[in-house]
């Protein structure tokens, strides 16, 4: 199969890294189409428990520098796992993250990263939104996109047909705090919308609309940072 440079429209994507190149191996063997990496490569441990894992799951190992640096675009890239995009469903008995419209690679990576390291492993996402196997996406992830299951949906009112969990939208409209809430529900979806524009006023009348309280010195947070401060929350 030829290798060209990454697409959209394209059914295959890339890991640009030794760590969630291991990430990839290690959670979706079966996509992995083969993993590419540099003359320069350095085989330190690390790259060494890559190599092992990829020859024990029978993965094709290419040499070709001149490709890796097509594919990158970077200098400092030696390693690359290339994998067949796919799609997975979520379980909507679990408590689980919905975003409405994520317009961001680096705050979509890094919210399915925070996701991951809290335990929540259902990500739905409401289109349009973001490309999620943009190698950015996966870069930012550090591999934790393997982890969890990711869906995307066409409307809010398709994604509430299915899901029954207890919704919590983040608004800037709500009056209840984050930090005065008590008596969490679970199973529980946590909402947060698009970085410009947050949440429609429509997520008012859903479940418990909640705020996250910050000083006046600023006028928001960051979306992945209000997903951590969410997720930590709810966890403790």
């Amino acid at each position: 199969m030829e290798i060209k440079k990454y697409s959209k429209e394209g059914n295959i994507s890339f890991c640009l890294g030794a760590f969630p190149t291991y990430e990839l191996i290690k959670n979706k063997s079966e996509k992995v189409l083969s993993i590419l990496i540099h003359e320069k490569l350095e085989i330190s441990p690390d790259i060494q428990k890559i190599l092992k894992l990829a020859k024990e799951k029978k993965i094709e190992i290419i040499t070709n520098g001149k490709l890796i640096q097509k594919i990158s675009d970077k200098e400092n890239i030696y390693i690359i796992g290339v994998f067949q995009k796919y799609e997975s469903k979520v379980d909507h008995k679990q408590n689980q993250v919905l975003l409405v419209n994520p317009s961001d690679m680096g705050n979509l990576g890094t919210i399915i990263r925070v996701m991951l390291g809290f335990g929540y492993n259902n990500l739905s996402i409401i289109k349009p939104c973001i490309d999620i196997f943009n190698p950015k996406v996966i870069r930012a992830s550090m591999g934790a996109i393997f982890g969890i299951n990711i869906e995307l949906f066409d409307s809010i009112n398709e994604y509430l047909k299915l899901n029954k969990n207890y919704k919590y939208p983040f608004m800037l409209q709500a009056t209840q705090t984050l930090q005065n809430l008590e008596n969490k529900q679970t199973p529980h979806t946590l909402i947060f919308g698009n970085e410009a524009c947050g949440l429609d006023k429509k997520f008012l009348d859903i479940g418990t609309p909640l705020i996250i309280k910050h000083s006046d010195k600023i006028d928001s947070l960051n979306l992945s940072m209000s997903v951590g401060i969410a997720l930590y929350e709810f966890k403790k």
